[in-house]
């Protein structure tokens, strides 16, 4: 990967869709987030060539991965294997995430351990409301936090309010509780040398994501599944001061375009020095591109 002839890094984008076809979420789920993201007149399920096709002709890398929630929603996940295979096709313009249920315990361990050695993941995400769990749930998920802290990879915590199940009866049964970012405190105080992210602006959690990120040196915030002139103001402050060194760009491609994104973000009130650090800088010091 060149990293001079890259545009951007976008830290957060999702693989919704199998070589095979079977989708990550089931068909309600994908509609509500559809309705709730207003995503029209373009493909909602990009394979992940089309992905890498797509960044390519912008001049960025994205950092792809699915979610596995299989326990809670028993939708099997599009493969990590699949996800990590096309970014070594693409090593240009894709780089691998995994995720790993955390409710499949030590089998879940050795997967996470294989994916890093065998396929070069660079990080894991988890959704604690599409999964079911709280992040500080030693018994649950400290032994997978543990493997990733160890190899140096990252970990990518779905944080605040999501638009996947909204405006589904029950919310689909999802629950915003678990994706408080104060849960994520703990595990950045236990795992002092995990490099974690908190991704998206954590509505209605927006202070207490920013207190963590600037207690814990770990801890990195990205900008995911909002467009800019829709963050809070405390967020456009500390991105352009306290924690202009720990703020990522990412965007939540399918669902949110990068296209969209950066020209909100072109009208933000962000400090010239400052936008190079959360466009491409910051990733890449966070994931050891070179």
């Amino acid at each position: 990967m060149d990293l001079s002839e890259l545009t951007a890094i976008d830290v957060h984008t999702h693989a919704e869709v199998s070589s095979q076809g079977h989708a990550s979420l089931d068909e309600d789920l994908d509609a509500a987030s559809s309705a709730y993201f207003k995503v029209e007149g373009r493909p909602r399920r990009p394979t992940l060539q089309e992905m890498a096709a797509y960044y390519r002709e912008r001049k960025m890398a994205a950092v792809v991965f699915t979610v596995d929630a299989e326990s809670a929603t028993g939708t099997l996940p599009v493969p990590n294997e699949e996800v990590a295979e096309a970014a070594a096709a693409h090593p240009d313009v894709l780089i691998p995430f995994a995720s790993i249920d955390p409710f499949r315990g030590k089998a879940g361990v050795r997967q996470a351990r294989r994916l890093m050695q065998e396929y070069g993941v660079k990080g894991f995400k988890f959704h604690p409301s599409i999964q079911g769990f709280f992040p500080n749930d030693r018994a649950l998920a400290y032994a997978l936090y543990e493997v990733i802290e160890e190899s140096g990879c990252v970990a990518l915590f779905h944080t605040g309010q999501t638009g996947i199940g909204a405006g589904l009866p029950g919310g689909g049964g999802i629950r915003l509780k678990y994706s408080n970012p104060m849960h994520v405190d703990d595990v950045a105080a236990d795992f002092p040398h995990l490099k974690i992210i908190l991704a998206h602006p954590s509505f209605p959690w927006q202070d207490e994501a920013l207190a963590v990120a600037t207690h814990k040196p770990g801890v990195h915030i990205d900008l995911s599944g909002w467009s800019p002139k829709y963050f809070p103001p405390q967020l456009v402050h500390y991105a352009n001061t306290l924690l202009k060194d720990k703020v990522l760009f990412g965007s939540d491609f399918p669902v949110l375009t990068p296209d969209r994104w950066l020209a909100d973000f072109a009208k933000l009130a962000i400090k010239d020095e400052v936008r190079p650090k959360i466009l491409k800088e910051n990733a890449a010091r966070l994931l050891g591109l070179k």
